[in-house]
């Protein structure tokens, strides 16, 4: 009989064990590189050594974000509860206003004045406005929700038409403004490949803890947490009785 084995024959045989060895678990199959724990590790410490604690801790998030990332990647974020609900939160109109801001009544209406007898509202926004944010381009707040504005500002903007100015100053705790509606839009909202990986993060981090001990604990993988290890560690070394 040969027992000889072959040079091939060993690489064989030691091969899985040096990829085993590069893996810190496999998830439903799916193997968890060591180099995720290495790199979280390093962002944890800032490039300091770990402790056996910190290293434990780092091994079991990485297993779990596996695991959630799979889960999402099942269930189909774009379908999402979660990308829904955010993208409902974003929906309705925007609003592309001017305005100007003075400190009184009267110096409002005097501006709604030469506005209408053929002055520029950029012009006066320029040279007349106090919200110095704006001010430098006409008074140009770009494009907004009413909800970003307080109250009676948005309930005058909202009640204007598209090219329209208010009739009479806006007061509010900021002073009394002229405002004016460039125009209007349904609200702008990013495609699901733009914010994948917001939506996924959000979703980790809303899960329950519940749900997060299901879905470890229904994973099929190789890999044991440091809870479980804790608990079983008394059993192990506990003395045989007699």
């Amino acid at each position: 009989m040969n027992f000889k084995i072959s040079a091939a024959l060993i690489g064989t045989l030691v091969l899985p064990f040096a990829v085993m060895a590069q893996n810190v678990a496999v998830v439903n199959g799916k193997a968890v590189p060591m180099a995720r724990v290495d790199a979280l590790i390093k962002t944890a410490t800032h490039g300091q050594e770990a402790t056996p604690e910190i290293r434990a801790q780092a091994k079991d998030q990485v297993v779990i974000r596996e695991i959630f990332a799979q889960e999402a990647e099942k269930q189909g974020v774009a379908n999402s509860a979660e990308y829904n609900k955010i993208k409902a939160e974003q929906s309705g109109m925007e609003y592309h206003a001017r305005h100007i801001l003075v400190d009184s009544e009267d110096e409002a209406k005097k501006l709604i004045g030469q506005i209408k007898a053929g002055a520029k509202f950029e012009d006066l926004a320029k040279k007349s406005s106090k919200d110095t944010g704006s001010a430098e381009n006409g008074g140009d707040l770009d494009w907004a929700k009413p909800a970003s504005y307080v109250p009676e500002f948005s309930a005058a903007l909202t009640g204007l038409k598209k090219g329209q100015m208010t009739e009479a100053p806006v007061k509010t705790q900021f002073g009394y403004h002229i405002i004016k509606l460039e125009d209007t839009r349904a609200a702008q909202f990013p495609s699901f490949d733009e914010v994948k990986e917001k939506v996924k993060q959000q979703m980790e981090q809303v899960r329950l803890q519940e749900y997060q001990e299901k879905l470890r604990k229904s994973a099929k993988t190789d890999y044991k947490f440091a809870a479980e290890q804790a608990q079983q560690a008394p059993a192990a070394s506990a003395p045989a009785q007699k």
